[in-house]
């Protein structure tokens, strides 16, 4: 199928940008790497009547370390995270997690920020995002605001981004203490959606579990966050029992439909043995960040 009728824009500086982004508001939709919008488009089931192209845009794709933060452009491509030094120095979550997206073709022209942008519950970045306590820069001609992805991710394709907004940067925290991650994902083929991925994260402080994330893809309308099993985690021994008991509460926090991929209760408990191994994983790395 063909997309509806569009107008086409691309310009040359971010503030020419947001001035067209204001300009046409709801109608306008931002194109980055066009991985997820142009199918939509040509499926019908997105239909802007403007596309700004955002690719040309300088600055937009560097990947830094800056005020206790990995700052990445909203158009790091996806090869670009796993290919990166910094990122695997700095997050293991993220290194693991960006050879797992998609497809060669997909890890080349996709961008992160386009990715959390698009909001799929099936995408592998916001998971990563929630686990991390990661947020967006959403920027407008009024300015700049700080979006934890946690608000940011609103529902199925949702976000809070605002009409005239876009996101410019992508900002994760660098832990100052022993740190682990992993990124665990089972999919059909090479370059498939998601049956069932997991995020895990683990902060040491003295033995002990200082901070903890969760997060779940393709197992509910949006990416979870697994508030009750990283809660339990915060101030414990780490152990094949507590880990466990977060893995139990993870599955219950998930809200898998039946389909071609596998039942619900088949989802549940691939989340189940993610989580445990996730932590097992990240024990293990924050161990060797510790050495």
């Amino acid at each position: 199928m063909y997309p509806a009728k569009f107008e086409y824009q691309a310009p040359a500086t971010l503030e020419e940008a947001l001035a067209v982004l204001a300009e046409r508001g709801e109608d306008a939709r931002v194109l980055a790497g066009g991985q997820s919008l142009i199918p939509m488009m040509k499926l019908r089931l997105a239909t802007p009547a403007a596309l700004v192209d955002v690719n040309r845009l300088p600055g937009l794709d560097r990947i830094e370390e800056a005020d206790g933060q990995l700052r990445l452009g909203a158009l790091v491509r996806h090869n670009a995270v796993a290919e990166s030094p910094l990122v695997r120095r700095r997050n293991h979550v993220m290194a693991a997690a960006a050879p797992w997206i998609a497809d060669p073709l997909v890890r080349n022209l996709g961008t992160i920020g386009g990715s959390l942008a698009h909001a799929d519950p099936e995408g592998d970045w916001a998971s990563v995002m929630l686990a991390c306590r990661g947020a967006v820069v959403a920027t407008s001609g009024a300015g700049e605001r700080i979006v934890p992805v946690s608000d940011l991710i609103v529902d199925m394709f949702t976000t809070d981004l605002r009409p005239g907004e876009m996101i410019t940067e992508v900002r994760v925290p660098i832990a100052s203490r022993p740190t682990g991650g992993a990124y665990l994902k089972l999919e059909r083929k090479v370059g498939d959606y998601a049956t069932v991925a997991v995020a895990t994260r683990l902060e040491l402080d003295d033995g002990r579990i200082a901070d903890a994330g969760i997060a779940l893809t393709s197992v509910a309308p949006s990416n979870v966050q697994a508030s009750e099993a990283e809660q339990v985690l915060v101030g414990e021994e780490p152990g094949d029992e507590l880990f466990a008991e977060a893995a139990e509460l993870a599955a219950g926090a998930a809200s898998p439909r039946s389909d071609v991929r596998g039942s619900a209760e088949y989802k549940r408990d691939v989340v189940r043995v993610f989580v445990r191994r996730g932590l097992a994983r990240s024990l293990e790395l924050a161990g060797q960040t510790a050495a």
